[in-house]
């Protein structure tokens, strides 16, 4: 049996390439920043929240996609490198209303009902027991606040086959086993995912992307927002 591949050196590999991978001039990453785009239309200049929170924000690559207002915007993730790039990226007119701190998106030091507005793009396919971390981030918003989510339409056919033209070759040059850390951190399939979001909670507004079409296999993305009463 082969050893077990070395999580740190992953992760360091990772958090040197992520940008690249998933952001560069590749048709795949021009899919990617459409989901972040996708999911701000809801929030136009118009629009403003006081406290606004980020769970697993990496390297801040959705920050730039926000169009609303707000008082404070706090970026939090588990990896120190790639919060590291985050601090190095931020422009230097956000930094007075920016912050980026370590957080543990499974059970957040936040208090209850102290945030306006959660966002969490392409990071609850990687939590365990999902259904307990959407509590939990409900927990801190306020009412009326809402939480803004983005997920991979993995595994249904249309994320297959983007798989297949997507990062996994320029991955695999960066020393990454593209489909082996896939598999260990997508563990929650898009399908169980709806399901949660859709039990939990009545004012859940979805949306589908590329096709619209409500269905796992026709689309890249599903992102909704929940507005907590």
């Amino acid at each position: 049996m082969q050893a077990e591949p070395d999580i740190d050196v992953y992760n360091a590999r990772l958090a040197a390439a992520y940008d690249s991978l998933n952001y560069g001039r590749s048709l795949s990453a021009y899919f990617m920043r459409r989901g972040h785009v996708v999911l701000e239309q809801a929030f136009g200049p118009d629009r403003h929240f006081g406290k606004v929170v980020e769970v697993g924000a990496g390297a801040g690559e959705h920050l730039s996609f926000v169009r609303h207002g707000f008082d404070e915007y706090l970026m939090t993730d588990w990896n120190d490198i790639r919060l590291q790039r985050a601090r190095d990226a931020l422009p230097a007119e956000l930094r007075s209303k920016v912050s980026i701190g370590r957080e543990d998106a499974t059970k957040l030091s936040l208090p209850d009902g102290s945030v306006d507005r959660l966002i969490a793009t392409h990071i609850l396919e990687h939590l365990y027991r999902p259904h307990d971390v959407l509590r939990e981030w409900h927990r801190v918003l306020k009412r009326g606040g809402v939480m803004s989510i983005l997920l991979p339409c993995d595994p249904g056919l249309l994320w297959r086959f983007g798989r297949l033209l997507g990062p996994r070759a320029s991955a695999e040059k960066a020393g990454i086993e593209y489909d082996y850390w896939m598999a260990r951190e997508h563990v929650n399939p898009i399908g169980n995912l709806v399901v949660f979001l859709r039990y939990y909670f009545e004012d859940l507004q979805e949306t589908w992307y590329p096709t619209r079409l409500p269905s796992t296999d026709f689309n890249l993305f599903y992102m909704c927002h929940v507005t907590k009463r």
